[in-house]
């Protein structure tokens, strides 16, 4: 499988297909690069170069015992972009992932590494609720994720894709056993310890400054029907810290839209990349 071996001594999986323009995705937690399988087929037929990596204690990258914050995270997106020297790339990503393309491109970007930036259902500027931040979610919520965790992982994550992240708790949705059983699967390859310790990571990391940082145009894409990322204290807000944002909100649709949708994401992403 290919690699590269972080300053650590971490080893990141990656793929890397087709030639082109490149495109790196970044995941949510606690999934792998295979979650991107219904955008990175689209874009390598059409031409693209895609690529997405399995963040540290995630999918087939190396448990570690550390590490697991947005700094660390954006590292190494930057090594694995100068081991492939990237140039004029689009990151893209989703929830977490949308969190670490923020840091990653507000302090690695440079030197004509990135050409433009998406952000779905991502996480900035920040999640917790506080003094700063009134409309987050109270850090009960947050404690409520890291004790279910502790006490039955796996059960835990059959709950989440069975319920909101895919919207299958709505009346009339209808509900792919597989797409449950995939966000199982590639929650189970990963370490307890590197997903307990990243929802801290993506829940109390401020985003604000970053997103304020972002010199290239960044595409926030939202369903107003995410029940894991609320659009009103996520997308709404990031928007106006961009100095080259455009907003896109899809009514009714659920966090894990690019699962579930991506007849309708796809083509908004493709149409972003070449304007």
């Amino acid at each position: 499988m290919p690699t590269i071996t972080t300053t650590d001594g971490a080893e990141i999986f990656y793929k890397d297909w087709g030639s082109g323009r490149p495109i790196v995705f970044h995941h949510g937690w606690p999934l792998s690069a295979d979650d991107w399988d219904a955008q990175m087929m689209f874009f390598l037929s059409k031409g693209f170069r895609v690529i997405a990596h399995d963040r540290r204690g995630h999918g087939r990258s190396t448990q570690t015992s550390g590490g697991h914050e947005m700094d660390t995270y954006a590292a190494d997106v930057a090594a694995l972009a100068a081991h492939l020297d990237l140039k004029d790339a689009v990151h893209i990503g989703h929830s977490t992932g949308g969190g670490e393309v923020a840091r990653y491109v507000a302090r690695h970007g440079g030197g004509g590494r990135v050409g433009k930036a998406v952000l779905i259902g991502a996480v900035p500027p920040i999640m917790v609720k506080s003094d700063k931040n009134p409309g987050g979610l109270p850090i009960e919520v947050f404690d409520g994720f890291r004790a279910a965790l502790v006490a039955n992982r796996a059960q835990f994550f059959r709950d989440v894709p069975a319920g909101p992240f895919y919207g299958f708790n709505r009346p009339g949705a209808k509900v792919s056993e597989g797409a449950i059983d995939n966000w199982w699967r590639q929650g189970m390859m990963g370490a307890a310890n590197a997903h307990y310790e990243c929802i801290k990571a993506f829940s109390e990391t401020d985003f604000t400054d970053d997103l304020r940082a972002i010199e290239v145009p960044v595409l926030v894409m939202h369903g107003d029907d995410d029940q894991i990322v609320p659009i009103a204290d996520s997308a709404l807000l990031a928007i106006k810290l961009l100095k080259k944002g455009e907003l896109k909100v899809y009514p009714g649709l659920p966090h894990g839209m690019c699962t579930t949708h991506p007849e309708i994401v796809n083509p908004d992403l493709l149409a972003f990349i070449q304007a």
